[in-house]
């Protein structure tokens, strides 16, 4: 089996399991993905793609030669987060770069056959990895976004978010590896996201120009096009709390020793061996970088949510868990 077959096989798994949340996006703009135990759902697999539509929305990917799984923990404010980013080198990942509102024409592409003549517009974003883009085959829908196009849906006087607002047209947000599509409703101003399939687009976090969150390990010159988020030991799919389900942090710890950056699995290994040995946090040393501090962060909560609380886990967490504000969670991964 080639290694593209392993990770074919590592992302259908993925796909097949009612737990693990996907989401296309950028740094201020994201397509989230997640379906119900129990809701009817259409999954594919074939050679070099996958994907799952339900009534809600959908998703596909495509492995390209290049992608890189990546797979990385963070610390919350009561525990931790993970997640596996699927990357590409910088100068493989650029979609278009629009900058206004742009009619693409026919979204051929659509995951299920009957939206394929409907119009895909590009809401011009100006990302780096992603098109934001809408789609409708309602023809006044279709007509007031033709009014508007080759402007900045965040220009001045520009009512264009507004009227995608009132109209809810699909959302489809297209990276170099795949796609996700949301067909639900959008919230009105100051109501939550629906469960399941739903976007984000927060103009505040794409000023800031970032393919991904700070606080996200990965190395330089890799780009996140999609990102999937395997069961979580503490947290339901919605975020909810639960007791701790240790095959769910097993099963993520294999995950990271397989994907994971080389360094920060080598500085985990280091907490845990020291703190086995009985060592205290004043004899042993670790680089002062905010991944280093992260990564023993969450090497320790981990380790206090496995084992009994012992003094010389009472030590590590006095000295190295404090939470510094730079080090906070990503604000993309709690919207939902």
């Amino acid at each position: 089996m080639t290694t593209t077959d392993h990770l074919m096989d590592f992302l259908a798994g993925q796909l097949a399991d009612i737990e693990t949340g996907w989401s296309v996006g950028t740094f201020g703009a994201i397509a989230e993905f997640t379906r119900d135990p129990g809701e009817p759902a259409e999954l594919h697999q074939s050679c070099d793609t996958i994907s799952v539509v339900t009534s809600r929305g959908g998703l596909r990917i495509m492995p390209r030669p290049g992608l890189r799984p990546i797979a990385t923990e963070s610390p919350t404010t009561e525990s931790w987060s993970h997640r596996v980013a699927l990357c590409l080198p910088h100068e493989s990942c650029a979609m278009s770069g629009r900058k206004v509102l742009t009619e693409i024409g026919e979204d051929g592409g659509a995951l299920r056959s009957w939206d394929r003549d409907s119009v895909l517009f590009d809401l011009g974003l100006g990302s780096l990895q992603i098109d934001a883009c809408v789609r409708s085959n309602d023809p006044d829908v279709v007509a007031a976004l033709r009014s508007r196009v080759g402007k900045s849906v965040f220009a001045p006087g520009n009512d264009a978010m507004r009227m995608i607002l009132s109209a809810n047209p699909h959302r489809v947000f297209v990276s170099r590896i795949g796609r996700a599509e949301v067909f639900q409703p959008i919230p009105p101003p100051g109501g939550n996201s629906p469960d399941g399939p739903h976007t984000h687009v927060l103009p505040k976090l794409l000023a800031h120009g970032r393919t991904h969150a700070a606080t996200e390990p990965l190395p330089e010159g890799w780009i996140p096009c999609a990102h999937l988020y395997p069961a979580h030991p503490l947290r339901d799919q919605l975020g909810q709390k639960r007791a701790f389900v240790r095959a769910h942090h097993t099963a993520f710890q294999a995950l990271l020793g397989r994907y994971g950056v080389p360094e920060l699995l080598a500085l985990k290994q280091k907490v845990v061996d020291s703190m086995t040995a009985g060592r205290t946090p004043e004899t042993t040393a670790f680089p002062n970088d905010r991944f280093a501090r992260t990564t023993v962060r969450v090497a320790l909560r981990q380790m206090l949510t496995v084992e009994p609380l012992s003094p010389v886990l009472t030590a590590w967490l006095s000295v190295y868990d404090r939470l510094d504000p730079a080090d906070a969670e990503n604000p993309m991964e709690t919207l939902h």
